[in-house]
């Protein structure tokens, strides 16, 4: 089957990078947000995005005005129901994801591939709750989906040889580099980059070295392009914090337990970039002040 028409659900930070990737990428694109406002803002970024490439010559107005025409938004789910692929891209949360799954897996075509963007949650508990376990996988983009290359997918046990191979072709239209990865936590980038972040963050907790030096050693000595605490800031201490515990309850392995200092960071608040404040201050986004930790 050749995949001509793309649903999104979730127009947020990352569901707005996917819908620019995927409309760049020649597809029909509808996105379902739960609401209006939530709609209007996903729709701006993407048309934002789109024209920043303008502003850098690397599209026309013409070719910005072609891709806005085949990208629509909704409210409804049932206007998915004609999409050759359903790509999600909600909150992380196993239950609101299958409750999306299943009111879809009731109104869409039985072709239909169904995929996740989660970046720990088990794909297979998402996939046994619909009718079409061997039409769904995991497709989990970087963020900014528009920037980063990498696609993981994720191969239940019961995903049939003709889809993965689908989701390989789509991945590389959209100009992405596919890797593939059992369905086990954290896949392959997250299974190991958790430890890593969680090791600097218990450095930091156990008075190693300041934020500054920590990310400093790391960039300078290991020629990383970010430090390990400024990055956990841009991936979000919450979404860290969580995908922790994910993994530790599935491996039981000490290295994904979430260490104090980070649970306390998560509960006061201290999410990173988008909350404007964690390791670092987010004041000014382009140059971040590293915080002061008194504890």
């Amino acid at each position: 089957m050749a995949l001509k028409k793309v649903g999104i659900l979730g127009c947020g930070a990352m569901g707005s990078g996917i819908v620019q990737v995927v409309l760049q990428g020649g597809y029909e694109v509808i996105v379902r947000e739960m609401d209006q406002e939530a709609l209007a803002s996903g729709v701006s970024n993407v048309n934002a995005s789109l024209e920043k490439l303008v502003k850098k010559e690397r599209l026309t107005q013409e070719q910005k005005a072609d891709l806005i025409k085949h990208l629509k938004g909704t409210l409804e789910l049932e206007d998915l129901a004609d999409c050759d692929l359903i790509i999600e891209a909600v909150f992380e949360d196993l239950e609101t994801k299958n409750a999306l799954f299943k009111v879809l897996d009731g109104c869409c075509r039985a072709d239909t591939i169904f995929s996740t963007n989660t970046s720990s949650l088990s794909v297979t508990r998402m996939a046994a709750e619909t009718s079409r376990k061997e039409r769904f996988a995991g497709l989990h983009f970087f963020y900014p989906a528009p920037v980063m290359p990498l696609v993981e997918i994720i191969k239940t046990i019961s995903l049939a040889p003709e889809v993965l191979q689908e989701l390989q072709t789509f991945a590389k239209n959209l100009k992405k580099f596919p890797i593939v990865a059992k369905d086990n936590a954290g896949f392959i980038v997250n299974l190991l980059l958790t430890p890593f972040l969680l090791d600097a963050i218990r450095a930091v907790g156990n008075s190693v070295a300041g934020v500054t030096d920590i990310d400093a050693g790391i960039k300078l000595g290991l020629g990383h392009p970010v430090g390990p605490l400024m990055l956990a800031d841009m991936i979000g201490l919450n979404l860290i914090c969580k995908a922790a515990d994910t993994m530790f309850e599935e491996y039981k392995d000490s290295r994904y337990a979430p260490p104090p200092l980070l649970r306390k960071m998560v509960i006061m608040g201290y999410h990173g970039l988008k909350t404007g404040k964690g390791f670092y201050d987010w004041s000014d986004s382009k140059n971040p002040v590293p915080v002061q930790l008194d504890f």
